[in-house]
């Protein structure tokens, strides 16, 4: 009797250990942002960090919608994932499924509450079931130019939750994007001391923060 075979660790897939868990091939002439060194495994692109591979992915995704007008699950997989390697009707439903939509729905890759279920239902399909905490394909998703929204204000939030753990909420929320839309500029302090780097990063996000609870509603 054959052994019964195991489901894969997600973090065993040959996507999660190049960083690349959209499975992008490597082109020369292709050169994104955060490749490691080498760039590929051999016919794979090698990233640097989850999120520079995750940001690929995603900025992949808009240029199918932006210049090849692809604008549905079925049109994108179809292109993502060709039949001839690939269950192609099978890959098609399963995304759909995991947005919530139907195979031919239009859908908005500028839009964070689009771009970010598709990105997640190809890593999920690609890495045999992987996922990521939502904070890490928030800060890619941010680093391809489509970030999620903004956090409301602390009044807004104090006029719904009627407490002071508004002021909480905001803050946590405040510094989450903050940090996710400076991180291409937080980059380029790698070559302060640490203390430096991080006092300067601490200063810009408490002003930040600072300004959004002194301003007006």
């Amino acid at each position: 009797m054959s052994p019964v075979l195991k489901a894969m660790d997600p973090k065993a897939t040959r996507g999660y250990r190049n960083r690349n868990p959209g499975n992008i091939e490597h082109v020369a002439a292709n050169a994104w942002q955060g490749l490691a060194d080498p760039p590929s495994d051999g016919r794979f692109c090698r990233f640097t960090s989850h999120e520079f591979g995750i940001r690929a992915l995603a900025a992949l995704l808009v240029t199918y919608q932006d210049r090849h007008k692809l604008r549905t699950p079925r049109a994108i997989i179809e292109r993502w994932a060709p039949k001839v390697e690939n269950d192609t009707a099978a890959y098609i439903a399963v995304v759909a499924r995991r947005i919530g939509v139907g195979p031919d729905d239009a859908i908005d890759l500028h839009r964070h509450e689009h771009l970010r279920p598709l990105v997640e239902a190809i890593v999920h399909h690609e890495c045999a079931g992987l996922t990521y905490p939502a904070t890490v394909i928030d800060r890619a998703l941010t680093l391809a130019g489509v970030p999620p929204a903004a956090p409301v204000t602390l009044r807004e939030v104090a006029a719904v939750t009627g407490t002071g753990r508004g002021a909480v909420l905001v803050g946590a929320a405040g510094i989450a994007t903050a940090v996710a839309q400076a991180a291409p500029a937080i980059q380029a302090l790698g070559t302060l001391a640490p203390a430096v780097a991080i006092a300067v990063i601490a200063a810009a996000v408490l002003g930040v923060l600072a300004w959004r609870l002194r301003r007006p509603a």
